[in-house]
């Protein structure tokens, strides 16, 4: 084929000496195929409950049944809408039949893509655990014969709920040891009922929430499901929707409720697993963070590395009520205080001791202690090390991933190029691989960063807790010769 005939993504890749790997596509679900599968799977009450489910997960709260004012009242979040290719039609059906996907991957410039569902990222919200579980077990099997005989360039990944840690293990058994998917999908959080509230009203109830991100303050302890994911070989992978709760919540423009979603969600299950010591307690498994890109991840790191300085336990005693020299206060208080405060120097220093102490536990006071982490050197080697950030390939500050300037210790961190194939971010899917080039064009990322990118940093993480995860594709020996020479 002449190279005048190729798409734009396709002349970009006839020019490359390695692969383009997608971390993140998508397929569109066929609705009826979908019922059929859940039908068979639990009966004709689980499609009852899966489509009267609202996408937050409580009952009630239909958007598209409330009037304006209704909307206003529950503060009824917008849900998606528009949000498929339709006038380009052959996109639409790309991302539905994977035997067309699989077809048109030359023409898109991928060699391989992974698969992410998109009714997966509904189903595991579902506050009904049957409906959830079977919604999540009927996916599964859809997509393993879906996808069969297509695995050489595109392998589906696994809807894995994540409501207790019992349903999580059951599904990444079947899915993986029965099914043979590679590549899990885990919910970001879990929205639980503050239970406080539910006493006062269940009703009311319904409003008052908190989001559990497995490891800090879990309801439960998730660390048999990360023991299980090594023992199968699967590196847990997060991608959920971040709106509907906090700001990303009104009732007439998705817009608002869309920027920045993915990396408010990505920022809370990482936050929550680091802090709740989850990386130190299995340093040999890595984590990724979908279609929130890297920025979030750079804030983060930084964040955290200024609070281990000002907050870690040696530090936080410079805040210790118990040394306050009260006789140096009151002298200061008499000097300085004026008519104001001269004579109240003990007052104000028991008020201000009082505030900052009152009902404290001792045991709470070493905020880093679940964490594991003792040192600046624990932070950065968690990121470095065991956290993929999954990006756009057109995102300008994907060159945060790489940039490492004014960071301790060059702190590079891992993204992972992710399509979006099948969403609306994507307008046309022969121009996706070619627009994440682009940034090099554009001198914002250099060549060997758009290597990393789209090939080096995703088949480490695939191949870091599965160095079989790409067999039998076409990309196998590229990787083996990138990663093992």
């Amino acid at each position: 084929m002449q190279s005048h005939n190729l798409s734009k993504s396709a002349a970009i890749r006839s020019r490359l000496d390695h692969p383009i790997i997608d971390s993140d596509g998508h397929q569109l679900e066929a609705g009826p195929l979908f019922f059929d599968y859940l039908r068979a799977e639990a009966g004709a009450k689980a499609i009852e409950g899966f489509t009267s489910v609202t996408f937050d997960g409580f009952p009630d709260q239909s958007w598209a049944t409330l009037s304006r004012q209704e909307r206003h009242e529950r503060r009824s979040m917008r849900p998606t809408w528009w949000a498929t290719p339709m006038r380009n039609t052959r996109d639409l059906a790309t991302a539905m039949f994977p035997k067309l996907f699989h077809e048109r991957m030359d023409e898109l410039g991928l060699d391989l893509s992974v698969i992410y569902p998109t009714l997966g990222l509904i189903a595991v919200q579902i506050a009904d655990e049957e409906v959830r579980r079977a919604a999540a077990r009927a996916l599964n099997k859809m997509k393993a014969e879906m996808f069969a005989g297509y695995t050489d360039r595109l392998l589906p990944v696994a809807t894995i709920p994540m409501h207790t840690p019992r349903e999580a293990i059951e599904e990444l058994e079947f899915s993986v040891r029965e099914l043979g998917m590679r590549a899990v999908m885990m919910a970001s959080y879990v929205r639980r009922p503050v239970k406080a509230a539910v006493r006062i009203s269940p009703e009311a109830a319904r409003y008052s929430y908190w989001l559990d991100t497995y490891g800090l303050d879990s309801e439960y302890d998730y660390d048999p499901v990360w023991a299980k994911c090594l023992e199968l070989k699967v590196s847990p992978t997060f991608h959920s929707v971040g709106y509907s709760w906090g700001s990303r919540a009104t009732p007439s423009n998705y817009i608002h409720n869309h920027l920045g979603n993915f990396a408010a969600s990505a920022d809370a299950v990482c936050r929550g697993l680091l802090l709740g010591g989850v990386p130190k307690r299995f340093p040999q498994l890595t984590f990724a963070f979908m279609e929130g890109g890297v920025a979030w991840a750079r804030t983060l790191q930084c964040d955290l590395l200024s609070h281990w300085e000002k907050r870690n336990w040696e530090a936080v005693q410079n805040y210790n009520p118990a040394y306050a020299d009260q006789e140096v206060f009151r002298d200061l208080c008499r000097q300085y205080g004026d008519r104001f405060l001269t004579h109240r120097a003990t007052e104000v220093l028991t008020a201000q001791n009082y505030a900052m102490s009152r009902g404290e536990d001792p045991v709470m006071l070493d905020e880093w202690a679940p964490s594991g982490i003792a040192s600046p050197e624990d932070i950065n080697r968690i990121f470095t090390d065991q956290l993929y950030f999954g990006c756009e390939g057109d995102d300008p500050l994907n060159a945060l991933a790489f940039d490492t300037k004014g960071l301790p210790a060059e702190a590079r961190l891992h993204a992972l190029y992710g399509s979006d194939l099948g969403h609306w971010d994507v307008p046309d899917m022969a121009e996706a691989a070619e627009e994440a080039h682009e940034l090099v064009e554009e001198g914002v990322i250099a060549t060997t960063d758009f290597r990393d990118l789209v090939f080096i940093d995703p088949a480490r993480f695939w191949t870091s807790t599965n160095p079989d995860f790409f067999k039998d594709t076409i990309v196998k020996d590229a990787v083996n010769k990138a990663l093992w020479k």
